[in-house]
């Protein structure tokens, strides 16, 4: 497959003030910036999605991911996540390479981030508003294949404590995915673990965690002890997608 792409999305940072702040075990900052070494050694990224929780409630924490991307020469999509302030995330994250929600065009395909987050939950749901850009988005760019990436799953996983914080109403959500025949991937954070699935053309992803990992398939909440990871799709000029996981090697 010819590549016309390369996207890395990040997930689940949780960043503290305190650069030696940690999360179940893992010192956030040194973990993110060991998976960011690591994909440095692969070929060079034409954007980066960080798809949610880039702090652990503390909007200080944001400093670091700025002294660590503010040199990519790639666009950096930045979406809220439950644990993140909307605001503030979007006040420190205003200027190149960084931008929060809205789109991306990246070679022949568009990238659009949603706001899923809810004030004081930590579910999710899709405002109106959200949706309403969704499908103004895709509109405007049905000649390209595209991506949509939110922060919340808006599928469920077989994990009953995490199933009940999802995307609520998500048949809203597909209901406007469903208009619009050039989606080729939904991609997805929150969950702290790898997921693939697909809804007819549409791959749905989830990624790991750049922290901690939560156990697949439990019923209770429990820590899985796989490393930190990440994310990589390879895009096609033709609408073709392929990926795949990277796992902290040193860890």
């Amino acid at each position: 497959m010819t590549i016309a792409a390369r996207i890395l999305q990040i997930t689940d940072l949780h960043l503290r003030d305190d650069p030696r702040g940690h999360l179940r075990g893992a010192i956030t900052l040194e973990t993110l910036t060991a998976c960011l070494a690591e994909t440095a050694n692969q070929a060079p990224f034409d954007a980066i999605l960080v798809t949610g929780d880039l702090v652990q409630d503390e909007p200080a924490g944001y400093r670091h991911l700025q002294r660590l991307l503010d040199q990519s020469t790639a666009p950096v999509l930045c979406l809220p996540g439950n644990h993140d302030d909307a605001g503030r995330l979007s006040d420190a994250f205003s200027a190149y390479p960084f931008q929060t929600c809205g789109h991306l065009t990246i070679g022949p395909w568009v990238a659009i981030g949603l706001d899923s987050t809810v004030p004081g939950q930590d579910g999710g749901a899709l405002s109106d508003t959200e949706l309403s850009r969704l499908d103004a988005t895709l509109n405007r760019y049905a000649d390209r294949p595209a991506i949509v990436a939110l922060h919340h799953p808006p599928v469920t996983l077989g994990s009953r404590w995490l199933d009940t914080l999802g995307l609520a109403d998500s048949e809203r959500f597909w209901s406007v995915i469903d208009r619009h025949s050039n989606v080729r991937a939904v991609l997805f954070g929150h969950a702290h673990q790898a997921h693939e699935s697909r809804r007819g053309l549409i791959q749905i992803l989830g990624a790991p965690a750049t922290s901690a990992q939560f156990l697949p398939g439990s019923d209770d909440f429990a820590i899985d002890d796989r490393p930190p990871g990440w994310r990589v799709l390879n895009l096609s000029p033709d609408g073709q997608l392929t990926t795949s996981i990277g796992w902290l090697s040193a860890y």
